[in-house]
């Protein structure tokens, strides 16, 4: 059974920066790829980041492009989240996630199979 477990997020000024941690188990993490996605209150889940199995491809959201990097250590089960310039608008709950078969290319249409619990990031003004 696979879980993500995610950590690294909490109250950050705007411009700030903070790092999320994904901790993956369960499944051979090397060969699927990995993405973040974010809720915002009142708002549906929207895709952030994902990262391909071998880290040669990233793909981004627009509003974060620039801003935001995903990456990952196939060695440690993690992916990361490194989020400089923070804006209030990027206050939500983070989640990280997979997905089955062509999973970048599902990850990059919004689609997961498999979600952490998600971690809240809050960007003060």
């Amino acid at each position: 059974q696979v879980q993500l477990v995610e950590s690294g997020g909490g109250l950050v000024q705007a411009g700030g920066s903070l790092r999320l941690s994904c901790a993956a188990s369960g499944r051979t993490f090397s060969t699927y790829a990995m993405g973040w996605f974010r809720q915002a209150p009142g708002k549906e889940r929207e895709f952030v980041a994902a990262i391909s199995w071998g880290s040669s491809t990233t793909a981004y959201a627009d509003s974060v492009r620039g801003r935001f990097t995903i990456s990952r250590d196939n060695a440690k089960n993690t992916v990361y989240l490194q989020m400089n310039s923070l804006k209030p608008e990027d206050t939500a709950i983070y989640y990280c996630a997979t997905a089955n078969g062509y999973s970048y290319t599902r990850l990059r249409s919004g689609v997961a199979d498999y979600w952490g619990q998600g971690t809240q990031v809050t960007v003060s003004s």
